[in-house]
């Protein structure tokens, strides 16, 4: 296995909300290597720590706020409970996304984010969904913002929503290179509020990104959004196909 597998915990939300250890537990036993984790539903920083410690998962990223305000001691202890060395940004207003302002705005705060972070051994990067790639001046907010941003901020490529808001996602992975060291693989109909699919059931060229993301992407987190089928049946299947691949 030439590149890791991670699952994005946001995906089986509804499950540690009940029961944390007992959900973390079977996505160790499916074969992940790490977590990214979303917040800690049903559990605490520590004991979800103690719990990826004891099953051997790294833990990959975490999506939380930036560390700047009133949440940064927050973030920063957050971070250093779960011997976490990524941040990722979930998602800013979509408003920032219309105007070249609005993208200044966006790259002020994670470039503020990057250098308080920077100062205890974390990076912090960018996480996408589709809004990002309303054209500006001709030209996709998203490469703006990558222009605007400190080259320490990298980018976490959500494949499924580059793809929903019609971009060549293949061609974006390969442009950034090892700017996108963390890809969120995910499969679906590529529509807007329409559930995802476990992978290889859907839309999505995933041979073909993890074909273009090798030497660059570190880890591919798998992360479905809303299923309507069992999620952990998903999250398993989406395993088996993903790990056939790398």
């Amino acid at each position: 296995m030439t590149q890791p597998i991670a699952l994005q915990l946001y995906s089986v939300r509804e499950y540690t909300e009940k029961d944390f250890a007992g959900t973390v537990r079977k996505i160790a036993a499916m074969g992940y290597r790490g977590v990214e984790t979303a917040g800690f539903p049903g559990t605490t920083p520590e004991a979800a720590a103690k719990l990826f410690n004891e099953l051997g998962l790294t833990v990959v990223s975490a999506h939380t706020s930036l560390p700047i305000g009133e949440k940064k001691s927050e973030v920063l202890e957050q971070m250093a409970a779960i011997n976490c060395k990524r941040i990722v940004c979930p998602s800013l207003s979509p408003q920032l996304f219309e105007s070249l302002d609005g993208l200044k705005k966006a790259a002020d705060m994670l470039n503020e984010g990057s250098q308080i972070a920077a100062e205890h051994g974390i990076t912090v990067g960018y996480h996408n969904h589709d809004f990002e790639f309303k054209l500006i001046d001709g030209e996709y907010a998203y490469n703006i913002l990558r222009r605007l941003v400190s080259p320490s901020v990298f980018f976490q490529v959500d494949t499924y929503w580059v793809t929903t808001a019609g971009v060549d996602v293949v061609a974006l992975v390969k442009d950034l290179g090892k700017r996108a060291p963390l890809l969120h693989i995910k499969d679906g109909p590529c529509m807007r509020n329409q559930p995802m699919l476990a992978l290889g059931e859907g839309k999505m060229d995933i041979p073909a990104i993890v074909q273009v993301s090798r030497g660059n992407a570190e880890w591919l987190i798998v992360e479905l959004d809303a299923c309507a089928t069992d999620m952990l049946e998903a999250v398993a299947k989406s395993y088996t196909y993903l790990a056939n691949l790398v």
